[in-house]
């Protein structure tokens, strides 16, 4: 079947499926492998259950003429689908990754553009190479701005995206120690994230560029670019820039009070900012959208617990991001302190080294109680009157449970692996 053939499928179904246990009515659902399944074997069923058609890639399964539609690979038919929708629509779109906070500065970036436009942006972090094709999919004529988040854990994967999407717009947050493994260091992340620029460069597109970061600076110089910075002559110049612990930035006679914590949120709310001016959102708008924004899903999120202050950041860590949330931590005011960090995932052969630096950036704090948990931290276990170590969260529990702490400021950070979010409930 030609794409455009199955385009018209699309067109008369309501949404797309790719899980037989949340099939909905009239969805046009896609047999996808992984490492574990193969959905061709589930195609009768999500027909069964209500899809109007199943994309599937392999022939022993192709049991309904009318309704199965049969190619030479699902993923790729839905990518290559996904493309054609947006060629269809022709919609601005702004990609954005980064190492850290991509998925927060989206969310900025969609509550302050749709103070103007109808806005759709990925959901969660659906921003893979699955990911990214569903979130194109979502958008309609009635979309006027489309955001998408790009993740990336090897190179060629953002260039791939950029494929896909077709970006008009993008922004890269930063370049940290993020997925080393899959990347090969530090300078493989930077020339993987850089593939964005690279296609906006070839497409004579728009991007958004923060001045004050060097990396963004020096490989956007031949790009159409519109900037930020604390410090240099920029498009839109931020003016002042605090955290204690929320962030409050003020720009062009506005002072924004975010929900955010952290100073390490500084430039994804300068980010979100830049981009609604440029699309003229004016300023009073701005603030609104982001002194509304208050976060979920385990990032950055202040909570009140038995007494405790907590600081909830338990969604992801890397190298870059556990180094910002403790210096962060560090110069929160009051001495009543305990920190609770998880092992970081995917760093590959660094793991050790980089899982040794953290524990050195607290050796000299003598205010703060520190928990360390996980296999990697507890390899760089090491003798100290106001660190522990923990071999795994079970080991940890056990051992913080009888403690019941009060009056405490509480940070808890770690990969989504280790799930401290757990930690509440011993609390």
């Amino acid at each position: 079947m030609r794409i455009e053939e199955l385009y018209e499928c699309f067109l008369q179904c309501k949404t797309i499926s790719t899980d037989t246990r949340k099939i909905e009515p009239n969805s046009l659902f896609f047999a996808l492998k992984g490492d574990n399944f193969d959905a061709n074997a589930f195609a009768q069923e999500a027909i069964n259950k209500g899809a109007s058609f199943a994309v599937i890639d392999d022939k022993k399964f192709f049991t309904d003429e009318d309704k199965m539609i049969l190619v030479s690979d699902s993923l790729k038919t839905l990518q290559d689908l996904a493309n054609y929708h947006r060629q269809e629509l022709g919609l601005p779109i702004i990609a954005l990754t980064g190492s850290n906070g991509k998925t927060t500065t989206k969310e900025l970036i969609n509550v302050v553009l749709s103070k103007k436009y109808k806005t759709k942006a990925t959901i969660g972090n659906l921003n893979n190479h699955i990911g990214v094709p569903l979130t194109l999919l979502s958008f309609d004529d009635t979309t006027d701005i489309g955001i998408v988040e790009m993740g990336a854990n090897h190179q060629k994967e953002i260039e791939l995206l950029c494929k896909i999407a077709e970006p008009d717009y993008g922004y890269i947050t930063n370049f940290g120690k993020a997925h080393l493994e899959g990347f090969g260091g530090t300078e493989g992340v930077i020339k993987g994230k850089s593939e964005l620029y690279e296609y906006l460069k070839a497409n004579h597109k728009t991007v958004f560029v923060n001045l004050d970061d060097s990396i963004q600076n020096e490989k956007t110089t031949t790009i159409e670019r519109t900037t930020f910075s604390q410090t240099e002559k920029a498009d839109v110049k931020i003016d002042t820039v605090t955290a204690n612990p929320m962030v409050k930035i003020s720009f062009n006679n506005t002072e924004i009070q975010s929900h955010l914590i952290g100073i390490y949120n500084a430039n994804n709310i300068n980010g979100a900012i830049t981009i609604g001016k440029y699309f003229n959102i004016p300023d009073v708008e701005i603030k609104a959208a982001i002194e509304g924004y208050i976060p979920t899903n385990n990032r950055s999120q202040m909570i009140e617990k038995s007494g405790n202050q907590i600081i909830l950041d338990a969604y992801n860590a890397n190298p870059s991001s556990m180094a910002a949330a403790i210096a962060n931590f560090i110069q929160l005011e009051g001495t009543n302190k305990i920190a609770i960090l998880g092992d970081m995932f995917e760093l590959g052969k660094e793991s050790l080294a980089e899982h040794k630096k953290v524990v050195e950036l607290l050796i000299s704090e003598t205010t703060t109680e520190t928990h360390f948990v996980g296999k990697d931290f507890f390899a760089n276990k090491i003798t100290h009157p106001h660190f522990y170590f923990h071999e795994n969260y079970d080991a940890f529990s056990d051992a913080f449970s009888t403690k019941k702490p009060t009056n405490k400021t509480i940070l808890i950070k770690g990969s989504r692996g280790m799930a401290l979010e757990r930690t509440l409930d011993l609390l």
